[in-house]
């Protein structure tokens, strides 16, 4: 999912897509910093070094690189918090293994932790019911949608930067679709095992913010 350096650089529209995603970025990060308190830092450390991790083992696709990315869990667990976690693992990428690049840093951050978002208000609440089933279910839906999500934002960055690139960005969106089912899989399992040693972390998310365990 990460956008190389150098490519929407030199797209027609490039620039103008770069300032839409830093503005996107700096303006989520600053809501996920606000929302963010002493008791979930570590949360987010724990998870945007999982991120970190997951994403750095990627396969070069083109002008992009694919991978899992744990983002439908951080968007469940931080909620708006996944962006300024995205953008931590996403900087050390661009520093440590240049991965992305600081001028594409806000459109890969876009691309990633917006979806994280977006399935963290969507899934949120069903995972609250937080019966076995229910949480594998839910959980694989956010782990997939996240990275469905990512593959359009993907490719649509790469559609609207230029003509060269409108067939590669459809082909890119489309390729997202197996990588979503295997980052549901993950998800879904990851979130299962949260529900055995940590159901408060679902639990909370619910309506009333209670633990509720069944075996259904």
């Amino acid at each position: 999912m990460h956008i190389y350096e150098g490519v929407l650089s030199a797209a027609p529209y490039g620039r103008e897509i770069l300032a839409v995603g830093w503005g996107a970025t700096a303006v989520g990060t600053a809501i996920g910093l606000r929302r963010i308190d002493i008791e979930q830092i570590p949360r987010v450390a724990v998870l945007s070094a999982a991120f970190f991790v997951v994403s750095s083992i990627h396969i070069p696709l083109g002008v992009t690189a694919e991978h899992l990315t744990l983002t439908g869990l951080m968007g469940v667990i931080l909620g708006w918090a996944a962006f300024p976690a995205v953008l931590a693992g996403l900087l050390l990428q661009a520093a440590i293994f240049g991965l992305g690049g600081p001028i594409v840093l806000g459109v890969n951050t876009l691309i990633m932790a917006g979806p994280a978002v977006v399935c963290g208000i969507l899934f949120r609440s069903p995972l609250g019911a937080a019966t076995r089933t229910a949480v594998a279910f839910w959980g694989f839906a956010a782990g997939a949608a996240a990275v469905a999500l990512a593959g359009a934002g993907n490719g649509l960055c790469l559609f609207l930067a230029g003509k060269q690139f409108e067939l590669f960005g459809a082909i890119m969106a489309a390729l997202h679709l197996p990588l979503a089912v295997a980052e549901g899989l993950v998800t879904a399992s990851v979130m299962v095992l949260v529900r055995q040693v940590r159901p408060d972390l679902l639990g909370a998310l619910g309506p009333a913010g209670r633990v509720e365990l069944s075996d259904g």
